[in-house]
C-alpha cells in the first residue's frame, strides 16, 4: 500500500479536527457523561472507524482494509485493558468525576503523540532488520505469560513511575483540582499546579507503557506504517467515553486477561513464524528463509481475535453472573 505525503496531511489534519472538537466541548463543560451520551460517543467512534476501514477498501484493496480492522480491533481490546489502570488512578488521585473526561482525553492525546514516535521507529527498524520480528515475537510471548500468571487487574498494577514522583516532589501543588484547570491561584498570590497535571502525567506514561506490547502486536498484523498509526488513534479516540460506558463491567471482565494473553501470544507466534519464513540471520539455515514455516492470513487472524475476545468476554460474564447468585444466596441463609 502507498500512502502519500498528502494522504498522510489530510488524515492528521482530519483526525486533529475531530480531537479538538472533542477537548472544545469537554472545555466550555466539564462534566460526568450519562450512559447515553456515552454510548453515543462510543458508537460514533466505532462506525469512524468502520467507515474509515471502508475508505481504505476502496483504494487500496480488501487485504489493507483487513489488515485495518484486526489492527484496530487488537488494539481496542488491548486498550480496554488500559481501562482497569485508569479507574485505579482516577481513585488513587481522587479525581471529581466531573473533570475526568478532560483528565483522559488530554492524556490520550498525549499519549498518541509519543506513539506515533514509537511507530515511526518501529517502521524504521522492521525496513532495515527483518530480524527483529523474533524479539517482538518472543515479547510479545513472554507478555502472554505474565498476564496469565498476574491474574486479575488490582491496586498493585500501577505504581508511580519516576516521572510522577519527580513531578510530585519538584513541582509547587495545591490539595485541591479547584476548577478543573492545571493550575490554580491562592489567596495570598501564590500559584500551584493542581493535582490534575499529575494524574494527567499518569495516564499518558501509563498508557505509553502499555504501548510496549500494543505497538509490537500491530506490527504482527500489518509492516503499513499508515495502517498501524490509524488503528491506534481510532482504538484510542473512543477510550475516553468506553471508560465512562463500561464502568462497573470492567470488574465483570475476569477473564480479559486470560483473553488478551491468548491474543498476544498468537499474534507472537505468528510474528516468530513470519521471521523464520524471511529469515535473514545468517545463523539460522545459512541465511535462508525457512518456507516450511506456514504464513497465517489476515482473515484468520481477524477470526481468531474475533473469537477470542468473544469467548472471554461471556465466560467472564457467566462467572459474574454465577459469583452473584451465589452471594445473593449466603445472604439469604
Amino acid at each position: 500500500m502507498n500512502v502519500s505525503a498528502w494522504v498522510w496531511l489530510a488524515t492528521l489534519v482530519a483526525l486533529m479536527a475531530v480531537l479538538a472538537v472533542d477537548l472544545l466541548i469537554i472545555g466550555r463543560r466539564p462534566h460526568e457523561p450519562t450512559m447515553k451520551e456515552a454510548s453515543g460517543w462510543v458508537a460514533f467512534y466505532v462506525a469512524l472507524a468502520l467507515l474509515f476501514g471502508a475508505g481504505v477498501w476502496a483504494v487500496g484493496g480488501g487485504r489493507a482494509a483487513g489488515e485495518f480492522y484486526t489492527g484496530w480491533l487488537t488494539e481496542y481490546s488491548l486498550s480496554v485493558d488500559n481501562l482497569f489502570v485508569f479507574v485505579i488512578i482516577m481513585g488513587r488521585f481522587a479525581v471529581p468525576r466531573r473533570y475526568q473526561q478532560k483528565v483522559l482525553l488530554i492524556g490520550i492525546v498525549l499519549a498518541l503523540v509519543m506513539r506515533g514516535a514509537f511507530i515511526a521507529a518501529g517502521a524504521a527498524l522492521i525496513s532495515q532488520f527483518s530480524w527483529v520480528f523474533y524479539i517482538f515475537g518472543a515479547f510479545l510471548v513472554y507478555t502472554a505469560v505474565t498476564l496469565v500468571k498476574g491474574g486479575e487487574n488490582d491496586e498493585e498494577d500501577f505504581k508511580e513511575n519516576v516521572l510522577i514522583r519527580w513531578a510530585k516532589r519538584a513541582l509547587p501543588l495545591s490539595s485541591s483540582f479547584g476548577d478543573g484547570q492545571f493550575r490554580v491561584v491562592t489567596s495570598a498570590g501564590k500559584r500551584l499546579f493542581t493535582p490534575m497535571l499529575i494524574v494527567m502525567i499518569a495516564i499518558g506514561t501509563t498508557d505509553l507503557i502499555f504501548a510496549l506490547d500494543s505497538i509490537p502486536a500491530i506490527f504482527g498484523i500489518t509492516k503499513e506504517p499508515y495502517l498501524v498509526f490509524t488503528a491506534n488513534v481510532f482504538a484510542l479516540m473512543g477510550l475516553r467515553q468506553l471508560f465512562f460506558l463500561l464502568g462497573g463491567l470492567l470488574e465483570r471482565l475476569v477473564y480479559l486477561n486470560v483473553g488478551l494473553a491468548a491474543v498476544l501470544a498468537f499474534i507472537g507466534v505468528k510474528l516468530f513464524l513470519e521471521a523464520l519464513h524471511t529469515n535473514s540471520l545468517p545463523f539460522i539455515n545459512g541465511g535462508n528463509g525457512l518456507h516450511w514455516a506456514p504464513e497465517i492470513p489476515i482473515w484468520l487472524s481477524l477470526l481468531v481475535i474475533l473469537g477470542t475476545l468473544g469467548i472471554a468476554t461471556v465466560a467472564s460474564l457467566a462467572k459474574s453472573a454465577r459469583d452473584r447468585k451465589r452471594e445473593l444466596i449466603t445472604a439469604a441463609h
